[in-house]
């Protein structure tokens, strides 16, 4: 039986990935005046890598990359989020993987299944996940960390529909780019 391993391309991506994650988390969040909740680009990133390399490539970013974000924002690490932003990113990347979202021109039909993807695991993430370990974890209210992840959810939604299908389209329209390009040098 053959052993599956992390390919060197998607080592580097999960560096690179974590890295560009960890910036916009940090630097590029508006508050939502929950606290603790904000909306935030990093999981547009986190969508496209996902369906790019992998959803283990897309859930090893989000772990590295939010883990460091609360260790530098916070000084330590809130591991019910990060967790959870794992899953949506393992749960996502699952879900469009035989979507071939990459592939080809981006129609309507793979736009729509890109957003109800995002949906399903933004849902299991932030409004099952996120908050039963925060109850489980650290005994925190349960209303507080329901609204938190409800919040989450929809800002996510909106912000993933918005950001996150405006960056596939550029890079699905980049490949065919990069394409012609290639085309035209031989």
């Amino acid at each position: 039986m053959k052993k599956r391993t992390l390919a060197t391309r998607d080592v580097v991506a999960v560096g690179l990935g974590a890295a560009v994650f960890l910036i916009l988390f940090k630097l590029i969040a508006i508050p939502t005046g929950l606290p603790n909740t904000q909306v935030n680009v990093a999981q547009s990133w986190l969508s496209l890598v996902s369906i790019i390399f992998s959803p283990v490539v897309g859930a090893l970013v989000a772990i590295i990359g939010h883990s460091l974000n609360d260790a530098l924002s916070y000084g330590s690490v809130w591991w019910s989020w990060v967790i959870a932003d794992g899953l949506y990113a393992f749960v996502f990347g699952w879900l469009v993987k035989g979507a071939r979202l990459n592939k080809g021109r981006l129609s309507w039909k793979k736009i729509i299944w890109f957003n109800l993807s995002q949906l399903v695991a933004n849902l299991l993430a932030w409004v099952v996940l996120a908050p039963s370990l925060d109850i489980w974890i650290y005994a925190e209210p349960a209303n507080k960390v329901y609204l938190q992840g409800a919040l989450s959810t929809v800002v996510n939604v909106l912000s993933t529909a918005i950001i996150g299908t405006l960056l596939l389209k550029l890079y699905v329209n980049g490949r065919g780019q990069d394409r012609v390009l290639r085309e035209e040098d031989e």
